[in-house]
């Protein structure tokens, strides 16, 4: 059976580079290696790009959807091929099949729920759902490289 994790935001950006105000994962709440992640993003009327998406009608980009699932992946990936702290990266390689179902709106607890598909050493590919309680927000399949940093 697969050791389960849960953690915090010092723990997520110890794992993922990301910093404010591009980091989009607030709390790990289970991790199974190997397998999947439950994470979220606490929505606040405070990100940037409320400011301009839209005014009178915040409405987080979809964009950012997918790359808050993407950091959650990052996070799977790093710890369930044993990279966390190797300096490593995690590149997006291909996002399918996005689609976004309902709106998601500053006050909201993002839910952050990807899967493996595939699994190898250099190249994972991912099954996301971003729901927001029990509505699904956003959806997409995705893939990503593990590799070390530009320059290095």
């Amino acid at each position: 059976m697969s050791e389960s994790l849960d953690y915090d935001v010092t723990k997520v950006m110890a794992v993922l580079p990301h910093r404010y105000p591009m980091l989009l994962v607030d709390r790990v709440e289970e991790l199974v290696k190997d397998e999947s992640i439950r994470a979220v993003k606490a929505v606040t009327i405070n990100e940037g790009f409320f400011q301009g998406h839209f005014p009178g009608r915040p409405i987080m980009p979809g964009v950012m959807i997918v790359e808050a699932l993407a950091q959650a992946a990052g996070v799977l990936a790093m710890e369930s091929l044993g990279l966390a702290g190797s300096g490593k990266l995690v590149y997006f390689m291909a996002i399918d099949g996005a689609k976004f179902r309902n709106p998601v709106e500053p006050g909201c607890l993002l839910s952050l729920n990807v899967k493996f598909v595939q699994k190898r050493p250099r190249v994972c590919k991912f099954a996301g759902q971003a729901m927001v309680g029990d509505k699904l927000a956003a959806e997409a399949n995705f893939t990503a490289m593990i590799a070390d940093p530009p320059g290095s």
